[in-house]
């Protein structure tokens, strides 16, 4: 299957991943990227939103309630998102005030859940040494949701992450979770490149990435593990869903001696 998916433009909705495009189930990622004064919306329908604002800021609206001007940050890079969760059954629209990315996360929606401006806790430091990036957990498991997990990852140049390799493609708890994942790329300066290969034990999935700006990667299953190069930083933003909603990820035996070492 093709793994890598090329920005459509540089306007407008430039991503548009849907569980059909993607071969899968449940994960549904767009890109809205748009001008001052552009809008965008949607209506939910059977899925549940979450709002991301990458870079930028915008008005928010759901159901016709005002949720005010979003947005800290003008860059990826540049401190914690913003962020809005949109149940099932609902009408969202975001206006820009200034040049806006928007991502728009989706999953199978349900449950009595309400809109909400998202609490995103502090960015937390995970691994060490050349293994040490920067994650955000803007809707994990411990928050209100039916099916939808998002999360940020800030990894400086020349190191790894999503690494050592893991992997959540079996549906086998308390071991092991089955969810899809995409990830959306960003680069610091955004001329830079990243690698992010995609393979399984028996390796009837193996594909090496290369991953420019604004390239999303599907991971349908198997290990996805991403390398950073010298002088260039990496963003990325995961969204990940399936049957339960639970993240539990299991290690590629033969590398689990890193997370002693």
């Amino acid at each position: 299957m093709k793994l890598r998916v090329r920005p459509n433009g540089t306007h407008g909705l430039v991503h548009h991943v849907t569980p059909a495009s993607a071969g899968w189930t449940y994960v549904g990622f767009d890109l809205q990227r748009l001008g001052v004064g552009k809008r965008a919306g949607a209506q939910t329908g059977d899925r549940e939103v979450c709002l991301v604002f990458v870079s930028g800021k915008g008005k928010v609206v759901i159901d016709g309630k005002d949720f005010g001007e979003l947005g800290t940050r003008l860059s990826p890079f540049d401190g914690p998102p913003a962020a809005v969760y949109v149940p099932a059954k609902s009408r969202w629209a975001v206006t820009a005030t200034t040049a806006l990315d928007l991502a728009v996360c989706s999953s199978p929606g349900g449950g009595p859940y309400e809109a909400r401006v998202i609490d995103v806790p502090a960015q937390i430091t995970r691994g060490k040494g050349s293994n040490t990036r920067y994650v955000t957990n803007i809707l994990p498991e411990t928050d209100a949701a039916n099916s939808l997990l998002v999360v940020e990852v800030i990894t400086p140049n020349g190191n790894t992450s999503s690494y050592p390799p893991h992997k959540h493609d079996e549906d086998n708890l308390p071991h092991e979770s089955l969810l899809e994942e995409s990830y959306y790329h960003r680069l610091n300066p955004p001329q830079g490149f990243a690698l992010q290969r995609v393979y399984t034990d028996d390796r009837s999935l193996d594909e090496a990435v290369p991953v420019e700006d604004g390239d999303v990667v599907l991971v349908p299953r198997g290990y996805h593990p991403v390398a950073t190069v010298h002088g260039y930083d990496s963003y990325y933003l995961n969204v990940m869903a399936g049957p339960k909603r639970i993240w539990k990820f299991h290690n590629a035996p033969e590398h689990e001696w890193l997370m002693k070492a």
